[in-house]
């Protein structure tokens, strides 16, 4: 990173090290929010995030260790992440349509009745 530069390697290492621990807090605090929710959103929005976060990990553990082959697993990451979030979201709305049809009905039937 500093091409040779000692203390210029050695701000990056401290940069990067401190970057990398904040962000496995804040994956931490966002599996919190995916775990207690309140609602179906919350969960959704914090795996997306947390999906997130995980590519910038691996970015600054590309920068840091200085592997190439960290940027294509960076980029593969992301596509997956980007798919769970919309097949995540896509069985929610599933979901919450079918639900509505029921509670609808039920309404029409005690409704008639």
């Amino acid at each position: 990173m500093g091409r040779g530069i000692p203390m210029l390697e050695q701000a990056y290492h401290i940069l990067f090290t401190g970057a990398l621990i904040l962000l496995a807090l804040m994956v931490v605090l966002c599996l919190v929010r995916a775990v207690i929710g309140p609602r179906i959103a919350d969960r959704i929005v914090a795996v997306n995030m947390m999906g997130t976060m995980v590519m910038v990990i691996i970015a600054i553990l590309a920068l840091m260790l200085e592997e190439g082959y960290l940027a294509d697993i960076c980029l593969i990451y992301a596509m997956l992440s980007f798919l769970a979030v919309i097949v995540l979201t896509r069985v929610y709305m599933g979901v919450y349509r079918e639900n509505r049809e029921k509670k609808r009905k039920e309404e029409e039937d005690h409704g008639g009745a």
